[in-house]
């Protein structure tokens, strides 16, 4: 069996996720020794011996959902979206800053990859929503990147999925350079995903007990509070936009 934690599994944090992994592996009973790390994620989230990962809202809704197992939704403990949510921070160089989302009509995006919900879809929907054209796109390769380029002035703005935005903040000096213009309607956050033919409620207990045996630093570490049940159709229900 493998497991990975792969979108928030920052090194600063790593030692924080391989506890949690070991209190998970404790409730279970099972799994592997060790989290799998760098590795491609579209084999990690399709391994017919996954046990435990967590993917992006637009790759499950849209060519994941009928070949692997919804175990939950993580509630992060934030402002910004309500438990079992998440959103996107639209961000801009400082220079941006006290300017609204109209001043970004026509900039130039750096978004992370074609299927990310946070990094294309959310700013696509919302752009559209108030009427605001986007520019040319460049893609990135990760939501880190694209700050990086927003920062160093390669691309004018980026969506960010808030909790690596946060983690950006708390780690990274060119956050300095960025400021948020806007936020986006929070979606069902990054879902949970297991091999079709596990047990999905011994998982949810496992995890749901591995989350709240961390302390309270380990989890606020982590921006993650509990785990939340959503349904699919809650993940369905997100549109799909065109591609970049």
């Amino acid at each position: 069996m493998i497991a990975a934690f792969p979108m928030y599994d920052r090194p600063e944090a790593a030692a924080t996720w391989d506890r949690l992994w070991q209190l998970f592996r404790d409730a279970y009973g099972d799994g592997p020794q060790q989290l799998t790390r760098d590795a491609d994620l579209w084999d990690v989230w399709q391994n017919p011996d996954l046990l435990l990962a967590q993917t992006c809202g637009f790759p499950y809704r849209t060519r994941l959902k009928d070949k692997v197992a919804l175990i939950g939704a993580p509630d992060h403990g934030i402002l910004e979206a309500p438990a079992g949510h998440y959103c996107s921070v639209i961000v801009a160089h400082r220079r941006y800053e006290g300017q609204n989302l109209t001043a970004l009509d026509g900039a130039t995006l750096a978004y992370n990859e074609p299927l990310s919900q946070s990094g294309w879809a959310a700013v696509w929907r919302h752009f559209d929503q108030h009427g605001v054209r986007i520019g040319p796109r460049i893609q990135s390769g990760s939501h880190r990147e694209s700050a990086q380029m927003v920062a160093h002035g390669a691309a004018e703005f980026a969506a960010l999925d808030i909790i690596s935005w946060k983690l950006m903040e708390r780690y990274d000096d060119f956050a300095l350079e960025l400021r948020v213009i806007d936020m986006t309607a929070p979606t069902p956050a990054l879902p949970f995903i297991s091999a079709c033919y596990h047990d999905v409620e011994r998982i949810q207990k496992a995890l749901h007990d591995a989350i709240q045996a961390l302390t309270l630093g380990q989890r606020r570490k982590l921006y993650l509070q509990g785990l939340v049940t959503l349904p699919q159709s809650s993940y369905e229900a997100v549109p799909n936009p065109p591609a970049p």
